[in-house]
């Protein structure tokens, strides 16, 4: 029996703050109901256990959460939650909060959420490699008889996603389609020999640098097309007493910075908690520890205004598997915050976002350094404050 009907008055109360919010970005999609749906038949026919844990990945911004507690399911305890974006930590309390569900779920990292879970609620990475790094998790740490509901906007979906769940459950079947998103069900999870598949690390040759990656992490252990691009210009970066990497993925940048300036203090920062994981490894890897600072953050709102005198930023123009600028102008916006005066961004980005006037009126003078078919890297000089 469907139960959207009682998640009504739930999820137009969501907001996505603090993440970027806008007209035609909203916090819950019909791929969240159509799990909420397809648990609430599981359990009415039995096939889960009605007092077993419940667990939910990938939750953005807590409607997978909330309708849970919503519909009284938390009956085996607190509903166990794994985000990898602090965005999507801070959204969930902030929704919790103003819909009085703050109690009755617990934020953990991955293995922790799913530890004995009987049924994992996942909305779909678009990543295969995190989907390897979840799906290892609950074949590995929930318990006998799990059942993962995985489900994700039919665009977005492939074969691929069917073919990495088959290495670790038994039993995958993908559901009808509803609204354009679509389920795929998985039991009979298999026997886990052996390490985990992630973290994993590779040796860069030309770059002579170790980089370690979580399934996560944009890219993996190589190297996007936009940081190699802005690493052309890493001889005429200034050297500076305290420099960000901003948004540091797997903190390839803010290792090489580091090692051509020994006498430099490096924060690498990101929302997500799988780069920062990465982040630390490959500072470790290369014996850079010491030296970078890994700090899980949104958009630096941890660190004073005017503590740095440079940041690096490859900006994202995704949010979620929307094509919106707001992210990049979030992060500009930060940049400016956060450097003293004179101090300056150095940006990579997509030619077609023209980021440059808002690079002019948020930060200051703004001088193009390169261009290549599909990227443009710029200086900007921040201007004395008011």
């Amino acid at each position: 029996m469907p139960v959207t009907n009682n998640l009504e008055s739930l999820f137009p109360r969501l907001r996505r703050f603090p993440d970027v919010e806008a007209a035609n970005l909203q916090a819950w999609d019909a791929t969240d109901r159509l799990l909420l749906d397809t648990a609430a038949e599981l359990r009415a026919a039995g096939q889960v256990a009605s007092g077993g844990r419940i667990a939910v990945v990938g939750d953005r911004y807590g409607a997978l959460t909330l309708g849970v507690l919503a519909l009284g399911w938390h009956d085996a305890g607190p509903v166990r939650v794994h985000e990898d974006l602090i965005t999507g930590e801070r959204a969930l309390r902030h929704n919790a909060a103003a819909t009085g569900l703050t109690e009755g779920f617990e934020q953990l990292p991955l293995a922790d959420a799913v530890e004995g879970a009987a049924l994992v609620l996942l909305q779909l990475p678009r990543s295969l490699a995190e989907l390897e790094e979840i799906a290892d998790a609950v074949a590995r740490y929930a318990a006998p008889g799990v059942v993962l509901l995985a489900g994700g906007r039919v665009k977005h979906m492939s074969l691929g996603m069917n073919a990495v769940l088959e290495r670790y459950f038994g039993e995958v079947q993908p559901q009808l389609a509803r609204q354009k998103s679509r389920i795929l069900l998985a039991r009979a999870a298999k026997a886990m020999d052996g390490p985990p598949p992630f973290p994993v690390s590779e040796r860069n040759t030309g770059l002579e640098l170790t980089v370690c990656a979580r399934g996560a992490v944009f890219a993996g252990t190589g190297l996007d097309i936009g940081t190699r691009f802005l690493l052309d210009f890493l001889p005429e970066i200034p050297g500076v007493r305290h420099a960000v990497d901003l948004g540091c993925g797997t903190g390839i940048l803010a290792a090489l910075y580091a090692r051509s300036h020994p006498e430099a203090r490096v924060t690498a920062t990101d929302r997500s908690a799988a780069a920062v994981d990465s982040a630390r490894a490959t500072a470790r890897a290369n014996g850079l520890d010491r030296r970078i600072e890994v700090l899980q953050d949104d958009a630096m709102s941890t660190l004073p205004d005017g503590c740095a005198e440079l940041v690096l930023l490859n900006p994202p123009f995704h949010l979620g598997a929307a094509v919106h600028a707001g992210a990049g102008i979030k992060l500009i916006e930060a940049a400016a915050r956060v450097l003293a005066p004179g101090g300056e961004l150095w940006t990579v980005f997509n030619s077609h976002l023209h980021y440059q006037p808002a690079l002019e009126r948020l930060v200051g003078r703004t001088r193009e350094v390169g261009r290549n078919p599909k990227f443009t890297v710029t200086a900007s000089v921040r201007r004395p404050r008011p």
